[in-house]
């Protein structure tokens, strides 16, 4: 169900996409610390990592917290870690640009896919690890949205669009790392990087597959410089999160195209 913009000024709903994107990056800045570990990320309450206090209310208010502690816990001193504020800054941008960009209808679902993609994209460049489940759920909502895409159109074409799509993304990507492992004789790839390009796909369809890997290379060239330039040493196994140039470009995509 989307908003509508005629009766709501654009100050509000920019300002309250801002809050709620800062609520959910909170909790993906959790995730993102708890997942690793194996830990509940809906059961426990938040405490710090050093000292292990519960965290109070006023500490956790999204953004304006971690500033206000300057990124340290008061009782410790133990480092909160800019990560946490990297996620509540980046679920507010998401919701803030799907509100004043994405196709119109789609700043809902636009959000949804950002919101998934920032979390998968944190965990591959802090981990190199994209959790299955969560790449499931990201197929999952793609099928819902792809569906009641079809539904509204009154035509089966969405979802024929979006199953061509979510097959080439994992197909080509898989057949990639399978011709890689057979000439090099180990991987070129994560595990997860096939079915989260086939996700993708799902959502964006088959053009979006092609444009989201030729965008993630531009992507991947461009962190290969920045690490050459910061005098980062680059050799042929140096694992670079391909997961997070996939969800860098396909969010983009997505708020220009709407789904594929």
């Amino acid at each position: 169900m989307e908003i509508n913009a005629a009766l709501v000024p654009l100050w509000l709903l920019v300002s309250g996409a801002a809050v709620l994107g800062a609520v959910i990056g909170s909790f993906m800045g959790a995730a993102l610390a708890r997942l690793p570990e194996q830990r509940s990320i809906v059961r426990g309450r938040s405490a710090c990592n050093g000292c292990g206090r519960a965290l109070t209310v006023g500490e956790l208010i999204p953004v304006f917290s971690w500033i206000a502690l300057r990124g340290k816990c008061r009782t410790c001193g133990g480092s909160i870690g800019a990560w946490q504020l990297a996620c509540e800054l980046g679920g507010a941008a998401i919701a803030v640009g799907a509100v004043l960009f994405a196709r119109e209808g789609h700043a809902l679902a636009a959000m949804v896919l950002g919101w998934q993609l920032l979390l998968l994209a944190m965990l591959d460049m802090r981990h190199l690890w994209l959790p299955r489940v969560l790449i499931a759920w990201l197929a999952v909502s793609g099928c819902a949205l792809v569906l009641a895409e079809a539904w509204r159109r009154q035509s089966a074409d969405p979802a024929l669009v979006s199953l061509v799509g979510g097959v080439l993304g994992f197909g080509l990507l898989w057949l990639i790392a399978r011709v890689y492992l057979k000439a090099r004789g180990r991987d070129g790839m994560g595990a997860g990087d096939p079915p989260l390009l086939g996700a993708i796909g799902l959502w964006l369809g088959p053009l979006g597959v092609v444009e989201v890997m030729l965008g993630a290379s531009i992507v991947g060239i461009v962190a290969a410089i920045v690490m050459l330039v910061s005098k980062r040493s680059i050799a042929a196994d140096t694992a670079l999160p391909l997961g997070t140039c996939f969800a860098a470009t396909a969010w983009p995509l997505f708020l220009l195209q709407g789904p594929g």
